[in-house]
């Protein structure tokens, strides 16, 4: 007998097929590889928009789990000694810093990282 949880399969409706097997994310935990820094690619910009007029410094394109980013982050914010987040593949450090930020992460590996704007 086939394991059929109607737990695991609250996003289906309804299937006529008797032989519908249920697609269960049993890998939703796996958590994502970080690439070496030499090959990410992280672009850095200046950013306004939804922050009250105020400037922050953001870094996009990060790829890899979430504690690597969030460590990534911590040395940026320490380094620049503001504040900031990181979270969904990108860091938001306050403040223009867009030049130090390139100078420091070029100095921690990440080559491949570029200013944008």
């Amino acid at each position: 007998m086939k394991k059929n949880d109607w737990k695991e399969r609250l996003s289906v409706v309804y299937s006529t097929n008797p032989d519908f097997n249920y697609d269960i994310d049993s890998d939703s935990d796996e958590e994502q590889t970080t690439l070496e820094a030499a090959k990410q690619v992280l672009r850095v910009a200046l950013d306004k928009k939804n922050r009250g007029g105020k400037v922050v410094t953001l870094i996009t394109g990060f790829v890899g789990s979430e504690e690597d980013l969030k460590d990534l982050g911590k040395l940026l914010k320490t380094k620049c000694g503001v504040g900031g987040s990181a979270k969904d593949g990108e860091i938001i450090i306050q403040g223009d810093f867009k030049l130090k930020v390139v100078e420091l992460l070029k100095k921690e590996g990440y080559i491949k990282t570029k200013p944008v704007g």
